[in-house]
């Protein structure tokens, strides 16, 4: 997820096919009318007007609000779990049994069983002693941040770290410097610099990564980052919301997503705090903070994305449980596979490099309207790949966003690499951010270009 501008790859779509700017009504509009009315103005001189579009789908495949059928490969329903029947059931099934809503906040009277339930699967899944939920990632984020961070406490984040990191480093008041994207000689740099609090004792450092970067399906270097922020007795908050096929933690077992042969409070010399969402591998909707029972204690009281928001639906969490037992099962593992399968095949075609680590696989072309058109182009061949531009990603590398999903079948993905390759080349491909191939092992490499 983009530090550039902040915003999630599906909100940065061509808005072509949206409502479109609608004249101002008022002849003599305040002060008001008229500052957000010149707002709006820029947005559509700048070329850059979004709009929602109503997709009519369960899985990839649906229909546009136009009655045009197409299959989307913008989802971040990575295993295809939200429409999985298990998944369904259980969601009806809680829906039943406790209503629409949980009635208030989850310090009031809003905490149902099922909340509970899965909390302690989260930490087991994660290999913490805790867990907590939130209505969403983005209130994760804040609320973690928030919390551990302020003033006196020092934040160092990846330049292309998601705008929940952004906002919470900024709403947490703490000191911060942006280190370079995936550079571990520049956090080293600043880890070394120790900065000292007005009354000189050390400054406390938090050290905040996305652990899959989400406009470019690059992956953050673990193994070092975990041996800076031991070496620095850092706290390492670690966002882990795109990582269905990893990276894990060093020691943790392939897909467990533990810290075996380490504390469950964290790693020597320091502590990881586990930021995930359920709204991604496992179809649902929520976010969630894995960690000591001491960090998830002083969260649950001192977080106010946590405390002043409604707790999560019924349906929401029970999703969610019956999504994350399908994670932890055979079956799960062979989803898993699948989706590794298609990202291989996508590799093999020449539009991602070998062993690229995630499914999100970015297609880039460089100007705006040459992202623009292409995804129209694919539009009309039924393939849905919306572009993503400025301020999403930095100027110079709009590009498409593909995104897999276990539920694509191969003539889906046939279908999208024939379409790429039908698509003009840009006279100067830009190329963006690195990306190290599955697992975590090999010299970085480009995102593929056309």
């Amino acid at each position: 997820m983009s530090g550039v501008g902040g915003v999630d790859g599906v909100g940065g779509v061509d808005g072509a096919g949206g409502v479109g700017h609608v004249p101002a009504s008022s002849a003599n509009p305040s002060v008001w009318d008229a500052r957000i009315r010149a707002s709006l103005d820029r947005v559509v001189d700048e070329g850059r007007w979004r709009a929602p579009r109503e997709f009519d789908a369960l899985g990839p495949a649906g229909v546009l609000e136009h009655g045009s059928p197409v299959v989307s490969f913008a989802s971040n329903d990575y295993l295809g779990l939200s429409a999985h029947p298990t998944v369904v059931a259980a969601a009806q099934s809680a829906l039943t049994r406790w209503g629409a809503g949980s009635g208030a906040s989850r310090l009031v009277t809003g905490t149902r069983p099922i909340h509970s339930e899965l909390e302690e699967a989260l930490a087991d899944w994660k290999g913490t002693e805790a867990a907590v939920c939130f209505p969403t990632g983005f209130a994760a984020n804040l609320g973690v941040l928030c919390v551990l961070g302020g003033p006196g406490v020092r934040i160092l984040s990846d330049e292309l770290n998601h705008a929940s990191i952004i906002d919470g480093c900024r709403l947490s008041r703490s000191a911060l410097a942006v280190y370079r994207h995936r550079d571990m000689g520049h956090l080293a740099e600043l880890l070394a610099a120790d900065p000292s609090t007005p009354g000189g004792t050390p400054m406390p450092t938090i050290v905040v990564t996305d652990s899959v970067f989400s406009m470019d399906g690059d992956v953050a270097p673990l193994d070092h980052l975990v041996r800076l922020c031991e070496r620095h007795n850092a706290l390492l908050i670690l966002d882990e919301a795109h990582a269905v096929l990893g990276p894990d933690l060093p020691g943790a077992p392939r897909g467990g997503g533990g810290m075996e042969g380490r504390d469950r409070d964290g790693v020597q010399g320091g502590t990881v705090v586990r930021v995930g969402t359920l709204s991604k591998t496992l179809g649902s909707l929520g976010g969630f903070v894995a960690a000591s029972c001491d960090i998830v204690d002083l969260i649950v009281n001192r977080a106010r994305s946590y405390i002043f928001s409604t707790a999560p639906t019924p349906a929401d969490t029970g999703a969610a449980l019956a999504a994350l037992q399908i994670v932890r099962s055979a079956d799960g593992a062979a989803l898993v596979r699948r989706l590794a399968a298609l990202i291989d095949l996508v590799a093999e075609a020449g539009f991602a490099p070998p062993g690229h680590p995630s499914p999100i696989i970015p297609v880039v072309l460089g100007s705006e309207q040459a992202a623009l058109n292409a995804s129209a182009a694919l539009l009309q061949e039924g393939l849905w790949v919306p572009a993503i531009r400025p301020p999403t990603v930095p100027v110079g590398t709009s590009r498409l966003r593909v995104t897999l999903s276990a539920a694509h079948t191969d003539d889906n993905v046939t279908r999208l690499l024939q379409a790429l390759a039908r698509l003009p080349r840009p006279a100067q491909p830009t190329p963006t951010a690195t990306a190290t191939a599955r697992p975590a092992t090999t010299p970085a490499t480009t995102p593929a270009t056309l």
